[in-house]
This record gives structure tokens, sequence and C-alpha cells, in this order.
């Protein structure tokens, strides 16, 4: 649990922001009497729901505790947009004296503009997170892959959050869609759950359907490490899945071998120090010679580590793209890359924009994706 004095200080800086955001705007929209009060009364509320939100998952009684969790993470996508948009206004107003408008209808019309735009967003926000993610195709070149080889196809799903907001059946979508792939194999690259097995098992239940010829591989993610990681892995073993754990399997495939491994997340050893993620050890005792070395590791910073223990894959996640903008510029701060296909020395690096989405359901030039993989001869 947080500290009481870390509480206090998110607590001022949020209502230090909600202040600024007030005395920016409504002074301007004082021209129509209903504005002002309208953004008052929502900007006390977001100040109240957000920290509800946040800390929902303390109560145990349900719905209660889903429906603020909802309230709050809704509330936080709002004010994500209406702080950004007011902080361009802004910058709009030292831009104002070549404004073909005079000084007050600038102000007023920029404050107009900053909600109607903060609306929108949110409205279109909250469609691309809940919609079903799409397809992703992905082409990955391999130097020398046998012909048996051509065309393997992997699907990967990250990043789905299963908790308060995300339950069975947004789940379940995802599940058949992936199954319609008929893929070779599946890769599910951590950060399944927010929350307890107790509380959520009946929402993972449907990964007990997924289906391909060499069955679902499953890494942890470091939310599985906040929700109790050795209770989830015995529960998605459950579910049939195969859990890697600084492990690998080999894989025959039509006389071709591959080989799949995968590691702890990168903060595994935060948690427990034998966990410690660990991409030379995920490949200790396997054989010298295979065809292709796929890791699964959920943080893309795993990749140094990849590319020097000789793999010519990684598939991870962690990042959403982003999620919603700016966001996506600060991701650069902690992991090597963002999303997409990426090269490092020998090593092939895919980064998943993730399935669902954590926190507010908002996703803006982030797309949620299910990605499908398919090996081709470079």
């Amino acid at each position: 649990m947080p500290s009481r004095f870390a509480i206090v200080v998110v607590l001022s800086l949020l209502g230090l922001l909600h202040a600024l955001i007030g005395w920016l705007l409504i002074p301007a929209l004082s021209a129509i009497p209903f504005l002002p009060v309208l953004l008052s009364s929502w900007l006390l509320l977001s100040f109240l729901l957000i920290p509800a939100g946040l800390l929902a998952r303390a109560f145990q009684r349900q719905p209660l505790s889903d429906r603020l969790a909802w309230a709050g993470m809704l509330a936080m996508g709002v004010f994500s947009s209406l702080l950004l948009t007011t902080l361009l206004r802004e910058l709009c107003l030292w831009l104002s004296p070549w404004s073909p408008l005079n000084q007050d209808q600038f102000a007023f019309w920029s404050a107009v503009a900053v909600l109607l735009v903060t609306v929108l967003t949110s409205i279109i926000g909250f469609f691309n997170a809940r919609r079903l993610a799409a397809v992703v195709d992905v082409d990955v070149p391999i130097s020398g892959l046998p012909a048996a080889l051509h065309g393997y196809s992997i699907v990967q799903i990250s990043d789905i959050h299963v908790g308060p907001t995300i339950k069975h059946n947004y789940l379940d979508a995802i599940v058949n869609k992936v199954n319609t792939l008929k893929p070779d194999l599946i890769a599910v690259t951590g950060d399944l759950v927010d929350g307890s097995v107790q509380q959520l098992a009946a929402h993972t239940a449907p990964l007990a359907k997924l289906r391909s010829r060499h069955g679902a591989y499953f890494v942890t993610g470091n939310h599985e490490y906040y929700s109790n990681a050795p209770e989830w892995v015995a529960e998605v073993r459950r579910l049939g899945l195969t859990v890697l754990m600084n492990q690998h399997v080999v894989i025959d495939h039509q006389g071709a071998s591959l080989l799949v491994a995968g590691v702890t997340d990168y903060s595994a050893h935060h948690f427990d120090e034998a966990q410690r993620s660990d991409p030379h050890a995920a490949l200790a005792g396997g054989p010298r010679h295979v065809a292709l070395k796929l890791l699964l590791a959920h943080q893309p910073r795993s990749a140094a580590a990849a590319a020097d223990a000789g793999f010519d894959l990684q598939l991870s996640g962690h990042t959403h793209g982003g999620q919603f903008f700016p966001w996506n510029f600060f991701v650069p701060l902690q992991q090597p890359y963002t999303a997409g296909l990426r090269r490092l020395r020998n090593l092939w690096v895919y980064t998943s924009r993730g399935t669902g989405y954590w926190g507010p359901p908002k996703r803006l030039f982030a797309p949620s994706e299910i990605t499908r993989l398919r090996l081709v001869p470079a």
C-alpha cells in the first residue's frame, strides 16, 4: 500500500492541476453562465472520483467496487484530455495577437473549443478502447528459415488487464477472434490481470478455449506481480496454458525445430529474487541448432540480454503503444521500443500495443491489436 505521505502528495498535485484548469478556463466562459457552473461541478466531481477509482479495489463489496473503478477511470480519461487541451490553449493564447478575433472573443471561443475537444476525444478514445482489437499482420524475415517454417504463424495477445472494467465477455471475444486465425502457436505476453485469482478467475476462464497447433504460452508481466503472481501462474496453468518462467520448450514442426522460451517480467526480482528475469537461463540446456529461437518477454527492455543470449525473435508488450496521446512520447524514457517491429543486432523485437487497456478506457493514436506474426525467409 502507498504511504500516507505519498497519498497526500498525489492528492495535492491532483487538486492543484484541477484548480489550474478552473483558473485558466472558468473566467473565459463567463459569457454563458451555465458553462462555469458546469465546469466547476465537473472539476470537483473529477477530483473526488479519480482517487476513488484508483482505490476501488480496497472495497470488497460488489458491484460497488467495480462501479467506483469505472467512474474513476472514466474521470481520469476526461481529465487527461482536459488538462492537455487547456495547456495547448494557453500556448495558443500567447499567439492570439495574430488572431482575427479580439482578445476576449479568442479567450471565449478557445475555452469552448477545449471543452468540445475534450468531449470528442473522450468519446472516440472510449470507443477505441472498448471495441474488439483489430488483427495486425506482421511478416518477420528470418535468415536460413527452413521451408517447413515458411508462413509459420504466431498469434500474440498482450496487456489485456482483466479487472474492474474488463471482464469475461471482453476476453471471450478476444479468444474467439484468436481461434478464428487458426495459429500454429499462441503467445500471451503478460499483464493479463489487475486483481486476485479469487476476484477474477471467472473472468479469465475464456483462456481455456484458446486453440492452436502447438499450444498457448504465457509469461508474467509486472501486473501479475502486483496481483500475487504465484497464484496466477497456477491458475493460468490450470486453464491449460504453458507458463514459461526462465524456461523453454522445443517444438517440432514438420521436421523443423523451434525453441520457444519465456522469461519472468523484467521487474520480477523486486518481488522475488529467485524469479529474476534471465534470457540466458531460459536457454540453458536447449539444443544449439534450431531453426528459430523465440523469446516471450513482457517488457521490451529485455531485448539487450535476449540479443546477447542469441535469440532470433522477441515478442513483448507492456508499453500499450502509449495508449493515448501524449503518453506515447514518455514511453521511450523507460523502454527502448514503443510499438512495432524493430531490429537489435541479430534480434528482431516486436512490441505489441496491447490487446486491452490499463486504467482509463481510452485509446487515441495507439489502437489495440491482436498480432499475427508470420515467419518468412529473409
